[in-house]
């Protein structure tokens, strides 16, 4: 990676707003391609499959693949940068909407499940996107630089799943097979993101963020010379590795006890009678809290520090978990601790990967943000498994009291971690 743009602080904070603004643009274009896919793909795979007992395989090999692909994106992010990355993780999502397509025509189970497989490696786009946020950031703003990347994901959260009936629409009049409509917006929507992270992350961030940092590095040793003391190991190559162990453990198990109790929220529900339209209502309201707030909670990390913001999510965590263990025959307490439960993943979330992006070192950030990304999608993974039988064995009231355990490990966690004697972190 390399880079032509004069290293000034005037043409580093200027190509970090252009990026910004352009990974925005990304995260709905993602979104809107994404939104409706797991939908319809639960439904197509019930169809193909001639059992609704499969239908749940949309959302695992979809999460599957958002996990397998996370490393390999971030190794390829440290390698060529960060627009080759994301460019090759968006067009692989589409290769993944056509081959969902052709087996819905030709009827492959198989087929269908290595699509959606692939279409999986668009979340981890989305994931590696936040982070490309926060390459150029001032330690002052990195929170918020992260958060509102991750707010425009709301956008596409909402929307997606509206293309769904136009999408069968555009389907029929192109003569495509039944529930494969849909999958043209996500094709679409995803080359669309590739071509504008080829065309528009230049100056590469990764590659801009490297040579500044190294720029730095060589004006601090150059000012120790002078002094005639000794150079300080350069900030390039330090790392706050208590910081990376409480980034990476808050990141996966928020994610977990967020998938854990929402997943089964529906089931929950619905069986306790409430019409669909609550169900859709309570899941809403719950995105709504994962992602329309982020910018606070970003503002807040950067203001008052990681850790405080992580300590801020456990509790609204914890609040939630309580709201629906006592309150699980009351549709309204379920309700709100579903708003609870996504504004703690949020506060959780953001300020974790602005602890864990200051926290590594820069030479080794991409691989360990996609570390962070495998373990996140991995977590959630095994907690949506989890997360049936122990609906089935204990209810939900049951889930909600043993998902405790897992904010008492992050709050335990909190307490015992010692800070890192950085000067740019914060928290």
């Amino acid at each position: 990676m390399t880079t032509t743009v004069p290293l000034t602080a005037e043409t580093v904070a200027a190509a970090q707003r252009r990026t910004r603004r352009l990974l925005m643009v990304g995260q709905v274009l993602a979104g809107l391609g994404l939104g409706s896919t797991l939908s319809i793909g639960a439904i197509l795979a019930a169809q193909i499959s001639g059992s609704p007992a499969f239908s749940g395989m949309a959302a695992t090999m979809s999460t599957l693949g958002a996990a397998l692909a996370a490393v390999p994106l971030a190794r390829l992010a440290r390698r060529s940068g960060r627009a080759p990355a994301l460019a090759t993780g968006a067009v692989t999502a589409a290769l993944g909407a056509v081959l969902a397509m052709a087996s819905a025509g030709i009827g492959s189970f198989p087929l269908l499940l290595l699509g959606i497989l692939l279409i999986g490696t668009g979340t981890a786009v989305n994931l590696q996107s936040r982070f490309a946020a926060a390459d150029l950031s001032a330690p002052a703003t990195r929170g918020r630089d992260l958060s509102l990347v991750v707010w425009a994901t709301t956008v596409g959260a909402v929307s997606g799943p509206n293309l769904i009936g136009p999408g069968e629409s555009l389907g029929a009049v192109l003569g495509l097979p039944e529930l494969s409509g849909p999958f043209l917006f996500t094709v679409l929507a995803q080359c669309l993101a590739a071509a504008l992270y080829l065309v528009g992350l230049r100056p590469d961030p990764l590659a801009l963020a490297a040579a500044w940092q190294d720029e730095q590095d060589r004006a601090t040793a150059a000012e120790a010379a002078r002094s005639g003391v000794a150079a300080p190991v350069p900030a390039g190559l330090s790392e706050d590795r208590a910081g990376v162990r409480l980034a990476l453990l808050s990141i996966a198990l928020s994610h977990a006890t967020m998938v854990a109790v929402m997943a089964m929220t529906p089931v929950h529900l619905t069986d306790h009678g409430a019409s669909l339209v609550i169900v859709g209502f309570t899941i809403s309201l719950h995105i709504a809290g994962m992602y329309a707030l982020a910018p606070l909670f970003g503002i807040l990390s950067d203001r008052l520090g990681r850790r405080p913001t992580i300590l801020l999510g456990q509790g609204m965590l914890l609040a939630s978990l309580v709201m629906t263990g006592f309150g699980a025959e009351s549709e309204g307490w379920v309700v709100a601790g579903l708003i609870f439960l996504g504004l703690g993943w949020s506060a959780s979330t953001v300020a974790g990967s602005a602890l864990l992006t200051e926290s590594a070192a820069p030479a080794r950030r991409p691989i360990v943000q996609g570390r962070s990304d495998l373990l996140m999608s991995g977590s959630g993974a095994v907690g949506g498994a989890l997360a049936g039988p122990l609906l089935a064995g204990l209810g939900y009231s049951g889930l909600s009291f043993v998902t405790m355990a897992l904010v008492g490990v992050v709050l335990s966690a909190l307490i015992v971690s010692p800070r890192g004697v950085r000067p740019a972190n914060r928290g």
